[in-house]
């Protein structure tokens, strides 16, 4: 039945399953994508959308290409304890969603500043659709900032 506090738990049951398997998923992403960044081949592959991005053209000026990688990795791997141990320690949920927040806000606008992001096929546009996931991960981390109130 609608409305009755046995039905209000089980929707508190799923609500809490889906939060954990969303806040570990998410973890798991980010370290999983994070530890690659250590790697030659993700350094080259991110390079066109970090040097054309308005908020960090410059890097490559400063530092090689696979330290810039491996900074932007060391940020992932982060994010990710800060959202496992967010887990068991409360007060750390507010640190995850803020640097989920911030790291999604920024891969997602390189689908903006990155040339020959978008392409149309067949009359859609479309664009490398691995960056898109970080629309699903941007929402999350808002709602962790958000379920730390």
């Amino acid at each position: 039945m609608t409305g009755t506090g046995q039905d209000s738990g089980n929707n508190q049951s799923a609500y809490t399953l889906g939060y954990y398997i969303s806040l570990f998923g998410a973890a798991l992403i980010l370290l999983w994508i994070g530890v690659f960044k250590f790697t030659p081949t993700e350094a080259s592959a991110i390079k066109p959308l970090v040097e054309n991005h308005f908020l960090t053209f410059f890097v490559y000026k400063i530092i090689s290409v696979q330290t810039v990688s491996n900074l932007i990795g060391v940020i992932e791997i982060i994010i990710a304890l800060l959202l496992i141990f967010s887990a068991k320690f409360a007060v750390l949920k507010k640190y995850a969603g803020i640097g989920m927040i911030a790291t999604f806000l920024v891969t997602l606008s390189y689908l903006f500043t990155t040339p020959g992001m978008w392409k149309i096929v067949d009359g859609v546009p479309v664009t490398d659709f691995f960056i898109l996931k970080d629309l699903m991960l941007l929402g999350f981390g808002f709602m962790i900032l958000q379920k730390n109130k």
